[in-house]
């Protein structure tokens, strides 16, 4: 059981539900983003995505393609990255996922990846648009390396396809709250709950929602019905409105603090 695991038993013990921040690891700077993510763990966030900036992101908004941009014009790539988490690593155990197009980890090389990423304190990988066989590879590679395939699931997945994703699946399962790309939205999806109820029938995997949650009334809402949610723009929007503020790591750590249920914030030591 690595991170991941160990995270979603700690959670099913203490009867909690998890929150999962999201940002575009080198946002806008590697500096600060490694800060921003060492703030965002002692803060009590329970696992961390942190997004490859990407060229074509074609399943993402406004919002996280102008954070992959910022990052891209820092030249960053998944050397930098996986330097940046084995630095997290010094300072906390949260566990981490690098949430990628599969563009990017073709290119570094699946097994390449998976050692480096190991090696550096990575716990899951989830490939937005890796599937069926390719799925199947980056799993086996992953897993032998002690690593989790974070699988995506839409409410547009098939049942049949639920069920061939989940045999495969490792750490949780990230549900696609609607259909469409990422951004702030201001209702939670009817759908999402449907979906979590039919992935369920699958797998005994955590679920974690994501894609428009924003406010703490839709996290509290998702806790109703799933393990764990996940917010990714509205966090990513504030970082890109605390451009140039003094303390930007502080800012953005402050307001991510009023999106969470006080249920879930504690100081933790890390």
């Amino acid at each position: 059981m690595n991170r991941i695991g160990q995270k979603f038993k700690e959670l099913r013990q203490y009867k909690r539900k998890g929150f999962i921040p999201f940002i575009t690891a080198g946002d806008p700077d590697i500096e600060t983003s490694k800060q921003i993510v060492i703030g965002l763990a002692r803060l009590g966030a329970d696992i961390i995505e942190l997004g490859i900036p990407f060229t074509d992101p074609m399943a993402d908004g406004p919002t996280i393609q102008a954070s992959s941009k910022r990052a891209l014009e820092q030249r960053i790539n998944l050397h930098k990255i996986l330097q940046m988490v084995k630095e997290i690593r010094l300072e906390t155990d949260t566990p981490i996922v690098l949430f990628s197009y599969l563009n990017p980890i073709l290119k570094f090389g699946y097994q390449q990846f998976s050692e480096k990423a190991s090696e550096a304190g990575v716990d899951g990988l989830l490939v937005t648009d890796a599937v069926d066989h390719t799925a199947l590879e980056i799993a086996s590679i992953l897993r032998a390396n002690g690593l989790d395939l974070i699988s995506l699931v839409a409410p547009t997945t098939s049942d049949k396809r639920l069920k061939t994703i989940t045999a495969n699946a490792g750490g949780f399962i990230y549900a696609v709250s609607r259909v469409g790309i990422t951004g702030v939205q201001n209702e939670t999806s009817k759908s999402a709950q449907v979906l979590v109820e039919r992935i369920r029938a699958y797998t005994d995997l955590p679920i974690a929602v994501g894609f428009g949650i924003s406010t703490q009334t839709q996290i509290e809402e998702t806790w109703e019905y799933a393990d764990a949610a996940v917010v990714g723009s509205a966090i990513v929007e504030e970082i890109e409105r605390s451009l140039g503020h003094i303390d930007l790591v502080k800012q953005v750590v402050q307001f991510t603090k009023t999106l969470v249920p006080p249920v879930a914030i504690r100081q933790t030591k890390t």
